[in-house]
């Protein structure tokens, strides 16, 4: 069996110590490798260097297999040192060059701070996701967050809520929809998915009374993909599409802004919710949560979405 492999992230957040913590809560069950400064992990963490990610199985019961990539600096928790940018970014290149040559079964990444990247290595990417699509070759993604509960996508993610009706077009949901059937068929193991399309405005524009844009093209895109063979419904009120009847009814919501989406999901599933990058030609995950300086070191981080980040990733890579 493949390993995952848990990419180490800021080494001066809680990515090194929730890492830990899931392997000890996984051992016996999935084989999975750490990618990443020794040095860094939490003091008592039972961990082998490895040399050779076909050792992982067998290690991975019994001790943390580790890949060891120096980095610059030591790590003070909760202070990043930009003297570790090269190392962090270098790591999560050689975890998709190892993915993608056939040693890994997935990426499941911890969270990376993308202030510490820039200063340190002037890093060009606004996060993790846009830098593994340039690794994967420039691929169109689309971020999924996911839990036993709920999977939802945003078709418009980290912009101001001025921008999105600007932002958002009919290529581009087009795009989002497209990409988001497609990872449900082959990653998720849906044959048939039932995707529910929520409406950008109020009640879903409540027949343009509350905007326009449901009336102006939304509702033609979705019925001319629905005449293509995808299963929509939609534009729905957002605001009646999360209780539990509604989720029943669909595999996947695709809601048209951030918080939009992440609301329901952090609301329903909060501690277990995972970040899940569709349209890359590997699998990847992350925990639904950043660094945590605040409580880096104090043995208070939360490592469940971590957990939850792992199983996924090992079960998306088994479907």
């Amino acid at each position: 069996m493949k390993p995952v492999i848990l990419t180490c992230g800021e080494p001066a957040g809680i990515g090194p110590e929730v890492a830990a913590r899931a392997w000890a809560a996984l051992a016996d069950r999935i084989p999975m490798v750490w990618l990443g400064d020794p040095r860094h992990l939490p003091r008592g963490t039972v961990h082998e260097v490895i040399n050779d990610m076909s050792q992982a199985a067998e290690i991975s019961p019994t001790a943390l297999p580790v890949l060891a990539h120096p980095f610059a600096g030591s790590a003070v928790a909760g202070i990043p040192d930009p003297a570790n940018a090269i190392g962090v970014i270098d790591v999560i290149a050689r975890a998709v060059d190892l993915v993608q040559s056939g040693h890994a079964a997935a990426i499941c990444t911890a969270p990376i701070h993308k202030k510490a990247l820039k200063d340190g290595a002037d890093f060009a990417y606004p996060g993790h996701t846009e830098y593994l699509a340039a690794l994967a070759g420039g691929c169109d993604v689309v971020m999924m967050l996911a839990s036993d509960q709920l999977r939802v996508v945003p078709a418009t993610i980290h912009i101001a809520l001025s921008e999105v009706p600007t932002a958002l077009t009919p290529a581009g949901l087009r795009r989002t929809i497209e990409i988001t059937h497609s990872s449900l068929q082959t990653q998720f193991g849906i044959a048939n998915p039932r995707i529910a399309i929520s409406g950008l405005n109020p009640h879903a524009g409540e027949g343009g009374a509350m905007g326009s844009e449901e009336l102006d093209w939304m509702n033609a895109l979705v019925a001319q993909m629905q005449t293509e063979g995808f299963d929509l419904k939609g534009p729905l009120p957002a605001d009646t599409m999360f209780h539990a009847a509604a989720r029943a009814r669909y595999d996947a919501a695709i809601a048209m802004y951030h918080d939009q989406a992440l609301i329901p999901i952090k609301t329903l599933d909060f501690d277990k919710g995972v970040n899940v990058t569709l349209g890359l030609p590997f699998i990847r995950t992350s925990p639904d949560h950043g660094t945590a300086f605040d409580i880096a070191g104090k043995g208070l981080a939360n490592p469940t979405s971590m957990i939850e980040a792992i199983r996924m990733a090992h079960r998306m890579s088994t479907t």
